[in-house]
């Protein structure tokens, strides 16, 4: 009767220890998983990004617009292949401004599609990586 007693007793401090363990691994996986999906620091955007210059360009009718660009990337490989494309990055600005009405790019929602627009177009000139966020970071409409 003793021995049945002693072997519950361990068998229910060995099932605690299990549980606490396992409730253990479970947070510690939680916690770091967070951190992982939680994006890159601003010290790699800032590292993968790429600075447009203002542009200066006309619109859509006898408008213009004065604008400037952070473009982040995916690696420093694309970075670099993006700093040597700026012509054919500040070709396609020109050009997608140049269809576009002031009302078009007014307020969040069209600074946002311009934004995804360009994010588009310069992906498709990249060979190697891929560009991850287009930032307007300065504009200046009349």
């Amino acid at each position: 009767m003793k021995n049945n007693k002693l072997v519950m007793i361990m068998l229910i401090i060995l099932i605690t220890i299990t549980l606490v363990g396992a409730v253990a691994v479970v947070v510690v996986l939680k916690v770091t998983g967070a951190e992982n999906t939680a994006g890159p620091t601003i010290d790699e955007l800032l590292e993968y990004s790429v600075d447009i210059p203002e542009i200066t360009t006309n619109l859509a009718g006898n408008d213009f617009i004065r604008i400037s660009f952070k473009i982040q990337t995916d690696s420093k490989k694309a970075k670099e292949e993006l700093e040597k494309r700026d012509f054919q990055v500040n070709n396609i600005i020109i050009h997608t401004l140049s269809e576009k009405k002031p009302e078009e790019i007014q307020g969040s929602q069209g600074q946002k599609l311009l934004e995804e627009e360009l994010k588009e177009k310069v992906n498709e000139l990249m060979m190697s990586g891929k560009v991850e966020k287009v930032y307007i970071t300065g504009s200046l409409l009349p």
